[in-house]
């Protein structure tokens, strides 16, 4: 039976009995525990057709109900979408909803202005009218996203229908991440925001001063917004395919010509069908054997230390009841007069109201007496 034992109050000031630190983790984001989604596993997930006006899920192949990420298009105009009489278009819903969770209040009516006109920008000025929205799944992204340390690779069409597009890339791909490792962070009411540039198939960043932005990465949210004009200017899609409605088809090849629709970013300008432009983020990734979302999530762990610190006069004796004997609680054993010699076994940590929070078994008991003392170090993990 356990001997029990005394209560020692710790200062849990930081500094005092309590030290504290925060280690930044990363793992693999997705659900099988890998690091890659590749084109040919990305399929899209079974949404209702409620749910596909507004957005759509990717997931993996072997995985088909596990959503890993969703993307959704978004218009200022309401193009893309089916508009009811005096009503708003889903694609514009999705703009001004992501406008005003991202943007500062006196930017939101602004919207989103991401292509850069003092580079090769598709927009020369202004806003960016229409935009792809790519968004993490929370249970996957742990506490954020992990900045430089992610690329989309995309592929498509070029204008005639007749073969890959070619875009900028060392492999005919275009490999985007963010812009981190060569430039400080723009503070934002969401926490700090990215660039979204282009990039070399290993992940190197150009520091020419011409690079373009395709967009804005958000990695506390998890939130990635492009600029469907820049997209479109590197990756147009098959010619004459601007009013098409798209479905999912992850079969490559161009054969015969033009017979790939939906596989480029050309915006529609047709507001009064439903065309799911969100389906041609999803194609352009899974159209080539290149295509692919690579990701790690990060989460802060934070470690605490407490030292129990046990002085001469404490822990000598016991409080459990077979210690002593008799009516005048007597000690059961005349060895233990005088300078009685106990075993700490174990340390328990309890809150402000009593309850245990945390227990520790010690290797191999140790030994006190009034002649000892001992500093026993606790380190929670969370």
């Amino acid at each position: 039976m356990a001997i029990a034992g005394g209560n020692i109050t710790l200062d849990s000031t930081e500094g005092m009995d309590k030290i504290s630190q925060t280690d930044k983790v990363t793992s693999p984001y997705f659900s099988d525990g890998t690091t890659e989604l590749l084109a040919a596993s990305i399929v899209t997930s079974s949404l209702t057709d409620t749910n596909e006006t507004y957005f759509f899920g990717i997931s993996n192949s072997s995985t088909l109900t596990t959503e890993e990420f969703n993307v959704a298009f978004g218009s200022l105009n309401g193009f893309g979408a089916a508009v009811a009489a005096n009503t708003k278009s889903e694609t514009e819903a999705i703009y001004k909803q992501y406008a005003s969770l991202l943007l500062a209040p006196t930017e939101v009516t602004g919207g989103f202005i991401i292509s850069s006109p003092a580079s090769a920008g598709a927009n020369s000025s202004g806003r960016d009218d229409e935009i792809y929205i790519l968004t993490s799944r929370r249970s996957n992204m742990k506490d954020r996203l992990n900045k430089g340390n992610w690329q989309i690779s995309l592929s498509g069409s070029n204008t005639v229908g007749t073969g890959p597009s070619t875009v900028p890339g060392d492999d005919g791909l275009l490999h985007l991440k963010d812009d981190s490792s060569t430039t400080e962070a723009t503070a934002t009411p969401v926490g700090d925001r990215y660039n979204i540039v282009s990039c070399s198939s290993a992940g190197a960043i150009a520091t020419t001063s011409t690079v373009k932005n395709f967009g804005f990465f958000y990695p506390n949210l998890g939130i990635m917004v492009f600029s469907a004009n820049e997209l479109s200017a590197s990756i147009p899609g098959c010619f004459n395919e601007r009013l098409t409605t798209v479905s999912f088809n992850s079969a490559s090849g161009f054969s015969p010509a033009g017979s790939q629709q939906g596989f480029g970013f050309a915006n529609t300008s047709d507001d009064t069908t439903n065309r799911k432009t969100g389906l041609r983020f999803v194609n352009c990734l899974a159209l080539s054997t290149g295509g692919k979302l690579s990701f790690r999530d990060e989460e802060d762990q934070v470690s605490a230390q407490y030292f129990c610190r046990v002085r001469s006069g404490q822990m000598n004796f016991s409080n459990n009841p077979t210690f002593v004997s008799g009516s005048l609680n007597e000690l059961r054993q005349t060895t233990m007069k005088g300078n009685p010699t106990t075993f700490i076994t174990s340390v328990q940590l309890y809150n402000d109201a009593g309850d245990m929070v945390a227990v520790g078994n010690l290797s191999t008991p140790l030994k006190k007496n009034f002649s000892s003392e001992a500093t026993i170090k606790v380190k929670l993990t969370y």
